[in-house]
């Protein structure tokens, strides 16, 4: 379906900050939306709103309900795994994850956190915000380099400005696609005045299948699962359908999920025994319309100096994760050779 830049110009999401009601108004039925996509909030509606998870003393699992090794040989062996990852299609070298998400969800953080993994020590690759409105403002694409004096991997993860990044400043969901669709040139400042068009600089008018995004990492934050606005999951399902129509695969990852769980925050290795995590997911599986099946939880490196193997083994198995989802694409839209026709 086709999305006219100009219907949505003005439709900005607006999830990032929490807010007590839903998003009001309704994306012009010419958009091909139903409902309410996105609209801006105006900071006077903005009220900073404290995590209401409590924690109610459940006592923890006595095992993991998901199977995960904690180990220097699992490290190595997932290391091994993502460094040496190619595309199954020919025609491509690398393959593009979108991550995207509210404002402060983790995204740029989590690329940093992967390759901090590979170069030993805790880095900052992509540059990270504090604030409540996005440090990202443009398509960013970073390949994940392997070990030193290792190729490069067959991964680049492509970071993109957060979803409700307050009023006036918003991603639409024509530029979502846009971007997707292998349309926007990297380094694109988007500006919610100038949506991406085919006069826009740079525009790659025939993108080929190396130019598209083939997997979308939704990324948020599980401190803020249940303080997100009311119409997100709304906003997120009707998101997923275009994304969907595209026939590119969707996972997510749950960040900061130290922050929600005590014993989680002091050993890493409990993350697949916590009932509040546990208890989370769900709830993070019910806002994207997804089953929790599709999603993992992460912990990012953030006033980390050194590298922890356990939290090194989630943020891999994450990456992992992705991988498998980005090669459905590949199998599904590789073009089949076609050779001489016999008679």
């Amino acid at each position: 379906m086709q999305i006219e830049p100009g219907k949505l110009r003005s439709s900005g999401f607006a999830f990032g900050t929490p807010v007590p009601s839903p998003i009001p108004a309704a994306v012009s039925a010419a958009s091909g939306l139903e409902g309410d996509f996105a609209t801006y909030v105006s900071s006077k509606e903005k009220k900073k709103i404290t995590p209401m998870y409590t924690f109610p003393g459940q006592p923890k699992l006595e095992s993991q309900w998901r199977d995960m090794e904690w180990t220097e040989e699992q490290k190595t062996s997932l290391m091994k795994t993502v460094s040496s990852y190619r595309p199954s299609c020919h025609d491509v070298t690398q393959a593009r994850v979108l991550l995207l998400g509210p404002v402060g969800s983790g995204k740029s953080s989590l690329i940093s956190s992967v390759q901090s993994v590979f170069n030993g020590r805790v880095t900052n690759r992509a540059m990270v915000g504090s604030s409540s409105t996005s440090f990202t403002k443009k398509l960013q694409s970073f390949n994940i380099h392997g070990e030193k004096g290792e190729d490069p991997t067959g991964l680049v993860l492509c970071d993109i400005m957060g979803l409700g990044d307050g009023e006036m400043t918003g991603l639409t969901l024509h530029d979502i696609l846009s971007v997707i669709k292998g349309h926007v040139p990297e380094g694109h400042k988007f500006l919610p005045d100038q949506p991406v068009r085919s006069e826009t600089a740079g525009f790659v008018k025939r993108p080929s299948l190396k130019d598209k995004i083939h997997c979308v990492a939704f990324v948020v934050d599980a401190s803020k699962i249940l303080t997100y606005p009311k119409g997100l999951s709304t906003t997120f399902r009707q998101l997923r359908k275009h994304i969907s129509d595209l026939d590119v695969h969707q996972v997510a990852l749950l960040t900061h999920v130290d922050a929600i769980c005590p014993e989680t925050a002091k050993d890493v290795t409990q993350v697949y025994k916590s009932h509040y995590i546990q208890d989370m997911m769900s709830k993070a599986g019910a806002l994207l319309g997804m089953s929790t099946s599709y999603i993992v939880p992460v912990k990012n490196y953030s006033s980390e100096l050194d590298l922890n193997v356990n939290t090194d083994v989630l943020l891999l198995s994450a990456v992992d994760h992705i991988l498998q989802y980005t090669d459905l694409y590949f199998q599904d839209n590789t073009p089949q050779p076609t050779g001489p026709k016999i008679e």
